[in-house]
Order: C-alpha cells, then structure tokens, then sequence
C-alpha cells in the first residue's frame, strides 16, 4: 500500500482535526438536510458549529442567499426540496464560515440551467476571493469554463494534468470532451 501526507494550509489533519475542518468546506453527494429546518434555520446552526456569531450568521445568509438565489426557499422548510434546492444549501452550508479550501463532489449534478448557472457564478467568485475549489465533474463544458488545472483520471489512475488548453494539444484535440475520451482511451472516466 502507498502512503502519503497531505497538509492544509500547512495543518496535518492528523494532528489538529478540528482546525483543518474549519479551512474546509465539504459538498458530498449525501447532503445530510435537516428536513424540518428551514433554509435559514440549517445554515445558523452550522454556523453555530462553525463558532461563528449570530452576526456573521445572518450577514453571511443574506450573502448566499444573493450569491445562491435562495431567497425563494430561505424561510422554507427543507423538505420537499428538489435536487437543485438542495445541493444549492448543501453548497451554502459548505461556504458558509467561508473557508479557504473547498472539495465539491459534482455540484451541478442533476441541476436545472438557472441552479447550474448560479452554482457556476458562485464557484467563479470563490474562486477569485482566493479560495482553492477543488471538484469533480463529467461536464467538460463546467471543466473548461471553471478550472485552472485538471487532473484527468481513469480506473483510479491518474492519465493527465495541466489546463484544459493543455491537456487539448496533448490530445490533439480541440474540444476537452474529446481530448478526455482520447487520453483515458475510453468513455469512462472522471475529470476533477
């Protein structure tokens, strides 16, 4: 078995748990939504996991409600949301306390166009306030519009990285959908 180390903003997960959390916000495919919460109760309660003040809390909500046009289920109650409207406050959830790192887990799936391009806008400010957005995604499209760098993988391997323009002279391709299928050799794969 190989064996590594990863560090985040120079903190050891192993060391400091608690810390790297805090740098970290963490959008799975499993959204764990409190169903009885309302948009705004779920995102002040982990706010309040995040020690944050009540302040920050509703500064902070009124912010991604903008960013993340929740205004229309923000005082809503969690269930019976559709698959946009909850990844869209699984995704407030994770950018709430604003951390500097973020892992996304395909945060487009199964999204109308207008979630998809709010979600997409989101991932553009974050990422010009700094924060390193780390995610994966089958939409090549969302790839070369959103990634400085991309790591293509197929059957646990990594086959290439380097910027979408990149990675299209390497192919020979001009289009990253088809440079991707021409470096994994197949249809499948994952791009991130």
């Amino acid at each position: 078995t190989e064996t590594g180390r990863i560090l985040v903003d120079g903190l050891d997960p192993a060391q400091d748990a608690l810390a790297v959390r805090a740098k970290l916000g963490i959008l799975t495919d499993q959204f764990g939504l409190y169903e009885r919460l309302s948009t705004r109760e779920h995102l002040a309660y982990f706010g309040r996991l995040q020690q944050m003040t009540e302040a920050e809390i509703a500064r902070r909500i009124d912010e991604l409600s903008q960013l993340l046009e929740l205004g229309d289920i923000l005082d809503r109650r969690c269930a019976g949301f559709s698959q946009g409207q909850r990844i869209k406050v699984a995704l407030a959830r994770a950018i709430l306390h604003q951390p500097k790192n973020i892992l996304l887990d395909e945060p487009t799936r199964g999204l109308d166009v207008m979630s998809t391009r709010a979600v997409r806008r989101a991932l553009q400010e974050l990422k010009q306030r700094g924060c390193c957005v780390v995610f994966s995604s089958h939409v090549m499209q969302e790839v070369s519009a959103l990634c400085d760098d991309v790591v293509v993988m197929a059957r646990g391997t990594v086959v290439a990285q380097g910027s979408p323009q990149q990675l299209c002279q390497q192919a020979g391709q001009s289009d990253l959908e088809d440079a991707f299928v021409s470096l994994i050799g197949s249809d499948e794969g994952i791009a991130a």
